[in-house]
């Protein structure tokens, strides 16, 4: 059985400019991170986000989105979005219950930084509505 995804590893013709990227969204570097740097790694959370280098004859044509749990969407966007950076989508809810936002990176991934909503559960809104109904009757102080 799978316990656990250890990394994604994605590749980039410039790996300076992909570290200041990744570093303005605020990951931390774990391994190498310097412009002559063949890997570099980055924490999240308990699993690892790696870049290789590769030359510019490389190219790859393939698709795939890279979905991080980020706890204030929001911020992050405007984060991005001040260092200069121009993300594909704004943070909206989406039906599936969470926040999100998209942003590809300098090399062409996709990235989805999301956090789930937290909706209210129809008890706590029915007990908040008893609530306030009581309170207009004065049966509550």
């Amino acid at each position: 059985m799978i316990d656990s995804l250890s990394a994604v590893t994605l590749a980039t013709h410039n790996m300076s400019r992909a570290v200041r990227f990744y570093r303005a969204l605020g990951l931390e570097i774990i391994h190498g991170g310097s412009d002559d740097s063949a890997f570099t790694s980055f924490r999240v959370g308990t699993c690892n986000l790696n870049l290789i280098a590769e030359s510019v004859e490389r190219n790859w044509s393939w698709w795939g989105r890279v979905i991080f749990h980020h706890s204030n969407v929001d911020a992050l966007y405007a984060t991005a979005v001040a260092a200069g950076y121009r993300p594909d989508t704004t943070p909206c809810d989406a039906e599936w219950g969470e926040r999100f936002f998209h942003i590809t990176d300098p090399d062409g991934h996709e990235l989805s930084f999301a956090w789930p909503l937290r909706r209210k559960s129809l008890r706590t809104y029915n007990e908040a509505a008893r609530s306030s109904n009581d309170q207009g009757r004065g049966l509550v102080s």
